[in-house]
């Protein structure tokens, strides 16, 4: 009776998992697991079991993902590919002392901040980062129109400040030593802040109903009228008299005509 109760349980616990998680869409090797475009919203918890927690790395790309709070059972997680999900920030996140690599392109964050505080937090031993593709993102290939190069390198300084030390690249270009100086000498006054076209239009909304509602009787026209022989007037002598000779278009002149 025990054996068949076991069983059971056993086949209970394998339909669970596989009902978690698509099983021909994870692709496994030496410890690195691939689990890309299957349109989850959240980490599986199948996959744990399955990879094992030895897993090295990781990669949960073209899903959308919303949290990554699964991520804490990865003890030995050293490269997490989370690019084209849907996370809008890194709350998630947990401590992850043996993380590396962290790619996390094409997501939805708008507060680039507070995801490069989290991971500076969470990841003391980070070694390579992207954000590329963000909407709070300085980079020119996501808003060309509103970013340079210039915010971008202002940028990058913010972010060597602010994540570890262990930083050697950032994006796709290494991490040099001048921007290391720089990185310590400013980094932190340069900061970049993001609003929202929302709240822009929010607040330009506010304002034209201020004004509308404050200027609701406003009329050009005088508020009293006055009689014909109620007028101000002012006269002077001008200091100074133009003939016209020393113009620009009068220069051509010869004759006394002007």
């Amino acid at each position: 009776m025990p054996d068949c109760i076991n069983n059971y349980v056993l086949c209970k616990m394998a339909r669970d998992i596989q009902h978690d998680f698509n099983r021909s869409a994870l692709s496994i090797c030496n410890n690195r697991a691939w689990y890309t475009g299957q349109r989850a919203e959240k980490i599986p918890h199948g996959l744990l079991k399955i990879v094992g927690n030895n897993c090295s790395s990781l990669d949960l790309s073209y899903n959308e993902l919303t949290t990554i709070s699964a991520i804490k059972n990865y003890n030995y997680l050293r490269e997490l590919i989370l690019d084209n999900n849907k996370l809008h920030d890194l709350k998630t996140l947990s401590f992850m002392p043996t993380l590396t690599t962290l790619s996390l392109n094409n997501n939805k964050m708008t507060n680039i901040d507070d995801a490069l505080k989290m991971i500076s937090k969470c990841c003391p031993k980070i070694e390579y980062v992207s954000l590329l593709g963000n909407p709070g993102y300085p980079d020119q290939l996501t808003n060309p129109l509103s970013n340079d190069e210039a915010d971008y390198n202002r940028y990058r300084l913010y972010a060597i400040h602010i994540l570890p030390n262990s930083l050697r690249f950032l994006d796709s270009r290494p991490v040099t030593q001048t921007e290391r100086v720089d990185a310590i000498n400013r980094g932190q006054f340069l900061r970049i802040i993001k609003i929202s076209p929302h709240c822009l239009a929010d607040n330009s909304m506010s304002e034209q109903s201020n004004l509308i509602s404050e200027n609701y009787h406003y009329s050009p026209l005088p508020q009293t009228n006055r009689s014909p022989f109620d007028h101000k007037g002012a006269y002077g002598k001008c200091h100074h008299r133009y003939s016209g000779k020393n113009s620009e278009g009068n220069r051509f002149i010869m004759n006394n005509d002007l």
